[in-house]
């Protein structure tokens, strides 16, 4: 599917518009959501990993990028972010867990968003 997405000029450039207003409007300010800019401190928030990731993805988003580029940036992320700063099998397992927790709860929000605020890359 997301071949698809990526070989259409005009799918790729709705796609990254709606990621930037998803995030930049604050669409993700839910109450009770760990997004909530309202009530973080935007330090928190140039910090967060999950929020990280999905800028180095958008920013690679581009008409035919091959897939292997974007499962590469967030390989690298997660070898920067998860496993260097790992000094044992259990800060391993407690990082990871932490970052699949809030990596799934970011695209849940995320598709919520877009579905939510009808955007364009809704479909």
């Amino acid at each position: 599917t997301m071949r698809t997405v990526l070989n259409s000029n005009s799918r790729v450039t709705v796609l990254r518009s709606d990621l930037h207003a998803i995030i930049s409007r604050g669409f993700l300010d839910v109450p009770g959501s760990h997004f909530q800019t309202k009530l973080r401190n935007p330090e928190e928030l140039q910090n967060d990993i999950g929020l990280k990731c999905v800028n180095d993805i958008i920013s690679l988003l581009a008409p035919s990028t091959d897939i292997r580029v974007l499962l590469n940036s967030v390989s690298s992320n997660l070898q920067a972010f998860v496993i260097q700063p790992s000094r044992n099998k259990e800060e391993f397992r407690k990082l990871a867990s932490d970052f699949q927790l809030r990596w799934n709860f970011l695209l849940s929000a995320i598709s919520k968003a877009i579905t939510l605020n009808y955007a364009g890359s809704f479909g």
